[in-house]
């Protein structure tokens, strides 16, 4: 068997000294191994360590304890090989649509050296990501002149633009319309179907995760920790119908169990 892209070997996170000192962990003894080109979601409780979860996974933050290596590498610093995209899109009001996109990759090695050389180049690259996402006729566009769905788009592209091997998607979908939400689902499950990037989705729709991912894993509480991991065994591609079939809504009613009974958990008091 080939060596696991990501692996968290027993990792922990004291967010400061004085945490540390008191035994106050924000994730504690995180075991995760995921093969390459693997998506997973990651659900829990609000407050529960998913994010937290996401910027060790990054190099945004160092674990207090364990290791953790992204590729076969010790992960030592933010990473240059993946992308992310959040809840809010951060589009920078004053760039077009393309423009936003190829901020990456003005930023980013080796791309950044050869970005006045080969801008043409990389502003086509651009607009084919953004009309694969429905965006045509949009490139142009400045944010605000966007809908919210729009604007997400944009944010997936500008976190794919610099052909990551990994996705970070926190909570990504989870300020849209339920419409819109379903859309991009479907959209960012065609762009991993052709690409096959690694991804870490956080979310807390429970559908969500089941309809995109491969596994799912439930985080306690806080100090969160992996406390049940699912695998998705529904056949791919997955089309939006098969969310009210009785083999995905009981996989859903399965995650919900689990996570009411650790927030049930969580809020009994000790004699």
């Amino acid at each position: 068997m080939s060596a696991p892209f990501v692996e968290f070997r027993d990792v922990w996170l004291a967010y400061n000294e004085e945490a540390l000192a008191q035994g106050q962990y924000a994730v504690e003894a995180i075991d995760l191994e995921v093969t390459r080109g693997e998506f997973i979601a990651i659900v829990g409780p609000s407050g529960c360590g998913k994010s937290t979860f996401m910027k060790l996974a990054t190099g945004l933050k160092m674990p207090t304890l364990g290791r953790i290596l992204i590729d076969g590498q010790p992960v030592t610093g933010p990473l240059k090989i993946s992308g992310m995209a959040f809840q809010a899109p951060s589009l920078l009001p004053w760039r077009t649509t393309v423009d936003n996109v190829l901020l990456p990759l003005e930023i980013v090695e080796p791309y950044r050296g050869n970005f006045k050389a080969k801008r043409a180049e990389y502003e086509d690259r651009a607009r084919k990501l953004l009309q694969k996402v429905g965006l045509a006729g949009y490139e142009d566009q400045y944010p605000w002149q966007l809908s919210g769905g729009m604007q997400q788009r944009a944010s997936i592209c500008r976190a794919l633009i610099h052909e990551p091997k990994m996705l970070l998607l926190d909570e990504p979908f989870g300020a849209l319309d339920a419409f819109t939400r379903e859309e991009l689902w479907c959209i960012l499950r065609d762009l991993w179907m052709e690409q096959r990037f690694n991804v870490i989705l956080v979310t807390h729709d429970l559908r969500e995760s089941v309809f995109l991912a491969d596994t799912v894993y439930v985080m306690s509480k806080g100090p969160g920790r992996f406390m049940v991991r699912k695998e998705i065994e529904l056949p791919r591609p997955r089309d939006l119908e098969i969310t009210y079939e009785r083999e995905f809504t009981d996989i859903v009613h399965e995650l919900r169990g689990h996570i009411g009974a650790i927030r049930q958990a969580g809020m009994q008091v000790p004699p």
